[in-house]
């Protein structure tokens, strides 16, 4: 008896360090070596051990570990949606969520590729319509820029106003970062005439967007105040991307990218424009 129960405590401890497919054969097994173990001694030394008792512990103690392990990992995933679900698209999320321990929100350095867009003349058009009307039309344009994004495997990283700002790279790497950023600069662009025409169809003022876009090595995490953190993107390559976005209406055109994204990106036929200094 004694055994027994050396060996049921062992698996107490052992199951909850196992995946789901190893406890269930650790379980299977114990409870083949009980019946064989009882059906030996049986055999030979006419002794009865507490064979329903085994049983019924092992079986209890798996169950017990795998109700306790799918619930931990429910929550776990909860947890884990919670926290990037409102930055990266479902899919990512899900990807993410089978190794965890891969990713996080501290700081570190990355290779990403960083888009900004604005309204061109929002101002403007806000002053021209009501509260409830400049609810909707806003509502509209962002919530159709973010599904283009998200559709790309975009991080989106903040609305500032009527500007947009996203990023590819973290919290999941892509080698295609650049090519997925241009990508979806251009269907922006498509969206914004999508978005032009319901405009047109209610009275209300049309307008254009400036996207501009570079890439390079940042710093990408979690960072911000003790009041309130976000998951963001820092650096001389961010500061350059939202410089660009503005040079738009210099140029008059509606996407502006940094040489070092066109670099990366060589199935899309480029003009090149000018050489200029930013702030």
């Amino acid at each position: 008896v004694l055994g027994i129960s050396l060996k049921l405590a062992m698996k107490a401890l052992v199951m909850p360090l196992l995946s789901p497919l190893l406890a269930s054969l650790v379980a299977l097994s114990g409870m083949v070596l009980i019946s064989g173990l009882n059906l030996t001694v049986w055999s030979y030394g006419n002794m009865v051990l507490p064979l329903a008792a085994s049983l019924l512990m092992t079986i209890t103690l798996f169950t017990v570990n795998m109700a306790y392990g799918y619930f931990v990992e429910a929550r776990s995933k909860r947890e884990f949606t919670n926290l990037f679900g409102q930055y990266v698209p479902p899919e990512l999320v899900d990807e993410m969520a089978k190794d965890p321990e891969k990713y996080s929100m501290e700081p570190k350095a990355a290779e990403l590729t960083i888009l900004f867009s604005d309204v061109r003349g929002f101002t403007s058009i806000s002053e021209a319509l009501s509260p409830e009307d400049l609810k909707e039309y806003i509502n509209d344009y962002l919530t159709t820029m973010s599904a283009i994004i998200r559709r790309n495997r975009g991080t989106l990283d903040k609305y500032i106003g009527d500007a947009i700002m996203a990023f590819w790279g973290a919290p999941v790497a892509d080698a295609e970062h650049a090519r997925q950023g241009v990508i979806t600069a251009l269907e922006m662009q498509k969206g914004c005439e999508e978005v032009r025409q319901r405009c047109r169809a209610r009275g209300w003022p049309e307008f254009n967007i400036g996207v501009g876009l570079n890439s390079g090595s940042v710093r990408v995490g979690d960072m911000g105040s003790k009041l309130r953190k976000a998951y963001t993107a820092m650096g001389d390559p961010v500061n350059l991307a939202s410089r660009l976005e503005g040079r738009t209406k210099t140029f008059g055109v509606g996407i502006l990218v940094g040489e070092a994204t066109q670099g990366l990106v060589r199935d899309v036929v480029w003009k090149e424009l000018d050489l200029i200094k930013v702030k």
